[in-house]
């Protein structure tokens, strides 16, 4: 699509929905939110980049696979659920670090991973899609 008011409302939206995903994953481990909404609000700015500048602009700007996106989160949301029997309690148990001042655990990492696997799912089936 050549619509010069499309690409230029996606580079100034596409950076908004960007920045607001990364805030509902962040406030997904202690509010509702976290990592499925928060991908699939990533993946809607993907997609106004995709249909405004083409699927090789998203593929670039990635800079790997979205198929690897999905691996990794898989890998990262069973170690956040390992993690927990690790220190002999049952999988999936929330473990935060440091102890003293909680700031990065488990229940993040778990968001991450789910994150990852839905965007990479969509981005997969999306870029497969605007590609034929």
């Amino acid at each position: 699509m050549t619509s010069v008011i499309l690409k230029t409302a996606t580079r100034l939206v596409g950076a908004l929905v960007l920045v607001l995903s990364v805030y509902l994953l962040w406030r997904g481990h202690h509010a509702p939110g976290g990592g499925f909404i928060a991908a699939l609000v990533a993946a809607t700015g993907f997609a106004l980049v995709a249909l405004s500048e083409g699927p090789g602009v998203v593929r670039r700007g990635l800079g790997i696979r979205p198929q690897y996106l999905i691996g990794a989160g898989m890998g990262l949301s069973m170690g956040a659920g390992i993690a927990g029997m690790m220190r002999q309690r049952p999988f999936l148990t929330g473990i935060w670090w440091p102890s003293e001042n909680p700031v990065v655990g488990t229940p993040l990492l778990f968001d991450l991973g789910v994150f990852l696997v839905v965007l990479g799912a969509i981005l997969t089936v999306l870029l497969a899609l605007e590609e034929n």
